[in-house]
């Protein structure tokens, strides 16, 4: 079950290239992923997307299965269809989510009971219907369903939350064997969990190697826990991964932890964070983030960042951005989100030009000093 092809390792660290091999077709790596959680990305057009170059977005489970509902997308034909992307589309199994809604839900051995954040009906997701859901919206990658548990937790919950981690495991493998059989093209993932404990991370990192899946995920990791530790826990699970499958890490956004995760060898990863930062007045420059708010951009002519050649840099000013945030306007969002998003493209494709040319070290840390030394940086 062979979907990613390594094309290129860089000689100065464990970053890589590759291709993935999906049914709406192929996706370099690494390669950040917009997140679309309700079968859009906030602020943006599919076109748009496109435009960029992003052959691969997210979605997600849990919020589409409670509106618009399973019908509606299947009355349109799946999910590319319903939101006009005809690329790939991974999704998430709505496992995170439900556990941010911990006051709200109640796990069980072949599942999870859970109450809708929209108006308090209460639902059951076992691992098996996780994968019908993600199958029927017509997923190219699917994640199984996992118990995500937060920073701080005792061993005795995190031992727990895998043991049934694992058990949805099989149930999931078995589900989507049996959806393949029915002639669905998509692939699942299996998550690789354990809090920070650091043998349950091995533990599930066999156990997700072991299940023959065609990739595998890093799941509980940007949950609370400080950067170093984040660092050392990306750092060995990832060591602990065939180096044969593609790895993805799920949650992450800010330019250092892609580099970093990509220094790691990992070849996927997504966050909801430039996008929401966006909406919020926070953009990305090659000097930094900064908020447009700030009464220094009222006057400033220049583009967002000096350095990019995106068409929001391209054609309007900070000072005309700053007007539109302070006044509401639906405009900034969407050409914020357009930028922020292209600042990471860019980031990652030149991170896959480094790693080609052997220089991903020196690309990282230019981008750093640069990023961190910037006008605009706090």
């Amino acid at each position: 079950m062979d979907i990613f092809t390594a094309v290129h390792a860089d000689t100065g660290s464990n970053a890589r290239t590759g291709i993935l091999r999906l049914p709406h077709g192929p996706v370099s790596t690494p390669v950040f992923m917009p997140v679309g959680t309700a079968a859009t990305v906030k602020a943006i057009e599919t076109a748009s997307l496109a435009d960029i170059g992003f052959e691969i977005a997210l979605s997600n489970t849990y919020h589409l299965y409670l509106r618009p509902g399973m019908d509606v997308i299947a009355a349109a034909g799946g999910l590319h269809r319903f939101m006009n992307w005809k690329r790939n589309i991974l999704t998430d199994s709505g496992g995170f989510q439900v556990f941010s809604l911990a006051p709200m839900r109640k796990i069980h051995e072949n599942g999870v009971e859970f109450r809708s954040h929209i108006d308090g009906s209460k639902h059951f997701f076992s691992a098996e219907d996780a994968v019908s859901i993600q199958a029927a919206l017509g997923s190219d990658i699917q994640m199984q369903l996992d118990v995500c548990t937060a920073w701080g937790v005792s061993r005795t919950e995190a031992e727990e939350a895998l043991r049934i981690t694992d058990r949805w495991l099989v149930s999931a493998r078995e589900a989507w064997l049996a959806q393949t059989e029915r002639g669905y093209p998509g692939f699942l993932f299996p998550i690789v969990q354990g809090n920070f404990f650091p043998d349950l991370r091995r533990k599930s990192a066999e156990t997700a190697s072991a299940s023959g899946l065609p990739g595998i995920a890093i799941g509980g990791l940007s949950v609370g826990e400080e950067e170093a530790v984040f660092l050392d826990f990306l750092a060995s699970t990832a060591s602990l991964l065939p180096r044969e499958k593609p790895r993805y890490v799920m949650g992450i956004g800010t330019p250092e932890y892609i580099l970093a995760a990509i220094g790691e060898g990992i070849d996927m990863f997504d966050c909801v964070l430039p996008t929401r930062a966006a909406r919020n007045g926070l953009v990305f420059s090659s000097r930094g983030a900064f908020n447009i708010k700030r009464a220094v951009h009222r006057l400033e002519t220049g583009p967002l960042d000096e350095n990019c050649l995106c068409k929001v840099c391209r054609e309007y000013s900070r000072a005309y951005l700053r007007h539109l945030f302070k006044n509401g306007e639906i405009l900034f969002s969407m050409l914020a989100t357009y930028h922020n998003l292209f600042f990471l493209h860019r980031l990652v494709r030149g991170a896959r030009e480094a790693i080609a040319e052997n220089r991903f070290l020196s690309y990282r840390k230019e981008f750093l000093e640069t990023y961190h030394g910037g006008e605009n940086h706090p």
